[in-house]
């Protein structure tokens, strides 16, 4: 149950309100190339202008390494973010010291100032004292909406909140209602769908997820490691040989809980010119792959999910982003979008595979943060959420 404080439950009007958003997008020759990120972040920010406040964005943007990089500014997406609002946005090169705090002071009510990339301090990851309160100087009010980073603790998110009143931003609340809600009181039958390269990422999912679901439908990479722990020879497919144990011992717990897929589609080698071949599942022959699951586990995963209320997918079912290997995902996109339920992606490649599939508004809800949704998935608190006051 979300018991977090919101934007509803603070007075904004003629407030400085710093903002956490996570506007983490691919950016290339000084353009984003995709906003589903910018666009989820809208709601409260269009909220903050409609209540008179004068809005500060701060967000990272890839990995600088606590340096300042160029290519990893932020000043493309705050010009994207002025098209979005159809205002303009200004942008201060720096996220702490005299720049940032001069245009935080000469911001008017109304008006949105987008902040540089918090990571090119290393301040910011280290979630360093001194960075956190130099950030939170610029504004009365703080605002948590970026659910993609909330299993980080950083100044950014955690720091801050030690020195303002801090609230959950719309963002935020939309992504703990559904994927909390889904993990605490599903609507029933439950089932969930992982995919992905390895099972050692997703054991403690896996185990969160077989005391609350009806069904788990392993299928990607993951799948070849649990099909190895049964003796299955698996060619040179990717198989985590330091987790057959485990995946036996999952395997075994879960019993009929717990499906494989009955067909897979195996390639020569890993490149879109591949040869390949559809088999029933059994030995691999050397020098071939499982690179992607079978017209028939896809037909399974169509009878089995239409009688499902609750459907949670989180993991590709293959390597998607080549086109012969790309059915079984996109296939799996197309019957959870046509089933009668609760859909629910975890973010990540899943989320990217649907976009690309054109399929998003067929969805309950696409999450904005794989690493984060996955730590809520595992039932592991988060610790962007835990800072945010409580109701």
């Amino acid at each position: 149950m979300f018991n977090k404080k919101t934007l509803l439950d603070i007075e904004v009007d003629q407030k400085k309100v710093l903002v956490r958003e996570d506007l983490n997008v691919p950016i290339s020759e000084g353009r984003v190339r995709d906003d589903t990120r910018i666009v989820a972040a809208l709601p409260t920010i269009e909220y903050l202008l409609a209540h008179n406040a004068a809005v500060i964005v701060i967000s990272h943007l890839g990995r600088p390494g606590g340096e300042r990089k160029e290519e990893l500014s932020l000043k493309p997406v705050a010009d994207h973010l002025g098209t979005l609002l159809k205002k303009d946005v200004r942008f201060a090169a720096d996220c702490v010291g005299p720049i940032p705090r001069k245009a935080a002071l000469d911001l008017p009510f109304g008006e949105v100032l987008v902040l540089e990339n918090t990571r090119f301090h290393p301040g910011e990851t280290e979630n360093d004292a001194a960075f956190g309160k130099e950030l939170a100087s610029l504004a009365e009010i703080f605002v948590n909406d970026a659910f993609g980073t909330s299993h980080r603790a950083h100044a950014s998110n955690v720091g801050v909140t030690n020195y303002l009143p801090t609230v959950a931003g719309f963002l935020i609340e939309k992504e703990l209602k559904y994927l909390g809600d889904a993990i605490d009181t599903p609507l029933r039958p439950f089932a969930a769908i992982l995919g992905g390269a390895k099972v050692s990422s997703k054991i403690g999912v896996i185990r969160n997820l077989l005391a609350k679901v009806d069904l788990i439908l392993i299928g990607g990479g993951m799948a070849n490691t649990f099909f190895a722990s049964q003796g299955i020879k698996m060619g040179d497919s990717l198989v985590e040989t330091g987790a057959l144990d485990l995946a036996r011992d999952i395997f075994e717990e879960a019993g009929e809980n717990l499906k494989l897929p009955v067909d897979i589609v195996i390639g020569d080698k890993f490149s879109e010119d591949a040869q390949k071949k559809i088999i029933k599942v059994g030995d691999i022959p050397d020098g071939w792959m499982a690179l992607d699951i079978g017209p028939e586990t896809l037909n399974y995963y169509k009878q089995s999910l239409s009688q499902y209320k609750t459907i949670v997918w989180n993991g590709p079912m293959g390597v998607f982003e080549l086109p012969p290997f790309s059915k079984g995902t996109f296939g799996l996109a197309k019957i959870i979008s046509e089933c009668d339920a609760i859909s629910i992606i975890g973010g990540g490649d899943s989320a990217a595979a649907v976009n690309q599939a054109g399929l998003e508004s067929k969805f309950t809800h696409i999450s904005t943060g794989g690493g984060a949704s996955l730590q809520m998935l595992e039932g592991i608190s988060l610790p962007g959420l835990d800072a945010i006051q409580n109701k």
